[in-house]
């Protein structure tokens, strides 16, 4: 007599891990890690660095090997029709005083993988981090996530060596996810770009690699504070940790964590509003038919000298999957200024976060600092119409920085580009903003990142920055 099963039924779990706020504040209080000391770590990093043979040589774009203006458009490519391309964008908008603009711009639809993989040691957590070569660094080395990949390059168009960890990131059960979404790129410099941010946690024994290391949070963030150490692609990860901190709350009432002074369903509606209200119109053409862009023997430049240019480099490095290669490279003509406008509200620290257009973007509008610019590129212009805010962050008189680092973009895909990175307290910055300014918490900041395309990736890097001041920034 056959018989029939019945069916299993379904356990429930908690929708979080309650415990988990407590083990990365444990880790973040760590400031001294089980398997690097952080009074070693800089002396571990130049280790690393004098371990293999680094140089980047700026060529000709004759001298490129697979790359070539293409036929017609004189888009920039790969031979292989993968990595990525340089091509036209025209863009324009309805406010600001650049509403309509031409530029070239970096296509790369695959989407990559940040991951940082964590595994407890002695009852605190640690995070896995690469001294990583990127060719646009000015430092050449700095600490990158675990895997950082794009689809190119762990699919082995290159015909390299295998990423290392990746299986962590891509194959289902190596591990337990504490953070995972997808956030945009650079909106001014890339057409759509997605990244994926993991992190994932091993549950299994892990080898250690050379150039890779154990850091708790609490020496991640003491590194925060150094300029030139965490890459752009390790803190736009860091922002995408769960909270494990919060400013301290009145004595019975509700902690800072769940105060602010607009609610979530304002701030979602704001925001909301403003993604409708604003207009962006992008077309891509064809690089050659640009205007206001020259190309050279060694340099794609805007007429003006302002803005970027478009270079080509020759890269050695032994470190990475493959050891030789050119490419080219977007080089910003002067330094950028990240900044946030902070003040307490109700004894609560609040941001000023801008609405910001980007012809890149992929919903038009995500939010950014206070401040995002390269102030050169606005000398030539009226008072009225440069960055609002950008003379209280570059003097801050009557502010407070609480926070300051010169940090680099993305190294893969820009040359020297840095920006002086600052959190600026002031309580006479307006409790009633410009249009297109709003006041929020850094919790709720970290509440939208765990969504994609909210929250642009130079406001994550200050995010990062604020976990590292402590509780968020208290």
């Amino acid at each position: 007599m056959s018989t029939t099963s019945l069916p299993t039924r379904p356990v429930l779990r908690p929708r979080e891990d309650p415990g988990l706020p407590a083990r990365l504040a444990r880790s973040a209080a760590a400031n001294q890690g089980g398997r690097v000391r952080t009074a070693d770590f800089g002396g571990w990093l130049a280790d690393r660095g004098r371990a293999h043979d680094f140089s980047v040589d700026r060529i000709a774009f004759a001298e490129l090997d697979g790359w070539s203006f293409e036929s017609g458009t004189g888009n920039l490519v790969h031979r292989s029709g993968r990595f990525f391309t340089v091509e036209g964008l025209s863009a324009a908008t309805d406010e600001g005083p650049h509403r309509g603009w031409h530029q070239p711009i970096i296509v790369q639809p695959e989407v990559g993988i940040l991951g940082i993989l964590a595994k407890e040691f002695d009852g605190v957590l640690h995070f896995l981090m690469q001294a990583k070569m990127e060719p646009g660094n000015p430092n050449l080395l700095q600490l990158s996530p675990t895997v950082q990949a794009t689809r190119s390059n762990y699919t082995k168009v290159h015909k390299g060596l295998d990423v290392k960890y990746l299986d962590y990131f891509v194959t289902p059960g190596r591990g337990q996810v504490l953070a995972d979404a997808l956030q945009s790129e650079h909106g001014s410099w890339f057409y759509r770009k997605s990244n994926r941010n993991m992190i994932v946690e091993a549950l299994d024994d892990v080898p250690l690699y050379d150039d890779f290391c154990w850091l708790t949070l609490g020496q991640i963030n003491e590194l925060l504070h150094q300029d030139l150490v965490i890459n752009m692609d390790a803190r736009t990860v860091l922002s995408c940790m769960p909270e494990y901190g919060q400013e301290l709350g009145t004595e019975h009432g509700p902690s800072a964590g769940e105060r602010a002074l607009h609610t979530d369903a304002e701030l979602l509606s704001w925001f909301t509003g403003e993604r409708s209200r604003r207009e962006l119109r992008v077309e891509r053409v064809p690089l050659a038919s640009v205007p206001g862009w020259v190309r050279g023997e060694r340099s794609v430049d805007h007429e003006e000298g302002r803005y970027f240019k478009v270079v080509a480099v020759s890269v050695r490095a032994a470190s990475r999957e493959v050891s030789k290669w050119t490419q080219p490279l977007f080089e910003p003509v002067g330094a950028g200024v990240t900044a946030f406008v902070a003040r307490r509200i109700g004894g609560v620290l609040h941001v000023l976060a801008h609405a910001r257009v980007e012809g890149g973007f992929l919903d038009t509008v995500e939010l950014g600092p206070t401040v995002q610019c390269t102030p050169a590129n606005w000398d030539h212009l009226p008072s009225a119409d440069r960055p609002p805010f950008l003379d209280l962050v570059l003097a801050p008189h009557g502010g407070r920085v609480r926070y300051e680092a010169v940090h680099s973009e993305e190294g893969g895909r820009f040359l020297n580009a840095d920006s002086r990175t600052l959190v600026v307290e002031c309580d006479d910055a307006p409790l009633d903003p410009p249009p297109g300014y709003r006041w929020v918490t850094p919790a709720q900041l970290r509440s939208l990142v765990r969504h994609g395309h909210y929250v642009n990736v130079q406001a994550r890097t200050l995010l990062a920055c604020l976990g590292a001041m402590g509780g968020d920034g208290r």
